[in-house]
């Protein structure tokens, strides 16, 4: 890998992203967060709202677990919402190791281990955190990184470890050739994210082409790294939705534990559960919902009937999913 050049492409290149103009430590966190898994764009909207309301770790932790995720609607992802701000309480906790700062050099010996030990946080969001925020040499591995890898060694489908291995040993040349950290781990996310693409990739204005073994492979870039191959179940649901006289649905607030947790939204029933029959009885279908995870595919019988007192969905912090079911129950 050629040092010089990807850390100048990147001087030259790099979208201009507000997170990447500070080095506050939680608002970096916030967005590393947020991108793993919602495109950038979104991820930013998302981004300002959350932290223009919890500008420091400690204002979210002193908000309930309902605010935040009814911020959070949209995003997807919904447990993300919910492991941040048990990050944050766990952070502000006085009698606890942290009192009220996120790991640091001048807290911990380990900043990427004071980060993992947090909620919610694995190796490569420590890692992001602590090279970004504090330049400590610590290589990042995601998808974007790990297709740059496939594709500069090529190799089909590259072993986790070699591939965690190899970025640290090109983050060691980097920073041995004077490339702060902070810039050689956006660098090659930045490389992955927007040159090495899956799909498109643009080999011609890639700085570090010369190095790329899979672009001279007979079986073509696209073909870096192997497809992961996945299965997706088929899982099928009874939505009960009963509203009042004046359309507002009766909704419960699902605990923490369960799929889409701490958010609100009618009760679902496995289709084959027994207690349907009695239930279906008191009701009418009013339609069907199809809604895709990423592993799972929810397909929904929506069920409307009547309670005598509803709420207003609008106040209450709802999935996609839920938000369907409930348009769905409102057009019959």
């Amino acid at each position: 890998m050629n040092v010089e050049a990807l850390s100048r492409w990147y001087g030259h290149e790099a979208r201009d992203l507000p997170w990447r103009a500070t080095s506050d430590p939680w608002a970096i966190l916030l967005s590393e967060v947020l991108l793993q898994q919602t495109q950038v764009a979104r991820g930013l909207e998302y981004w300002r709202r959350l932290l223009d309301r919890f500008p420091t770790v400690g204002s979210m932790a002193e908000a309930e677990l309902d605010e935040v995720m009814h911020l959070w609607q949209g995003a997807g992802y919904y447990a993300r919402g919910r492991r941040l701000h048990a990050l944050a309480v766990e952070v502000s906790d006085p009698s606890g190791p942290w009192k009220g700062v996120l790991p640091s050099p001048s807290t911990c010996d380990d900043v990427v281990a004071g980060f993992q030990s947090l909620p919610g946080i694995g190796p490569y969001t420590a890692a992001a955190v602590a090279s970004i925020a504090h330049d400590v040499p610590a290589a990042v591995v995601d998808g974007n990184v790990r297709r740059v890898v496939a594709r500069q060694t090529g190799v089909h489908e590259p072993k986790p470890a070699d591939v965690s291995s190899l970025a640290q040993t090109w983050m060691d040349d980097a920073h041995g050739h004077g490339v702060a950290p902070s810039v050689w781990n956006q660098a090659v996310m930045e490389l992955g994210a927007t040159v090495c693409r899956p799909r498109a990739p643009h080999c011609s204005a890639c700085p570090v082409q010369e190095a790329c073994t899979a672009r001279d492979h007979p079986d073509g870039v696209h073909a870096f790294p192997a497809p992961a191959k996945r299965r997706t179940k088929t899982e099928r649901l009874v939505a009960l939705v009963d509203v009042d006289a004046e359309g507002r649905p009766h909704l419960v607030q699902r605990p923490t534990s369960a799929r889409f947790g701490g958010l609100w939204g009618p009760p679902y029933l496995p289709a084959n559960d027994a207690s349907l029959v009695k239930a279906q009885k008191q009701r009418s279908k009013a339609g069907d919902v199809v809604h895709l995870l990423s592993h799972r595919r929810l397909e929904v019988e929506v069920w409307v009937g009547h309670t005598e007192r509803g709420m207003d969905p609008a106040s209450k912090a709802l999935s996609t999913l839920d938000e369907r079911v409930l348009q769905t129950a409102k057009k019959a």
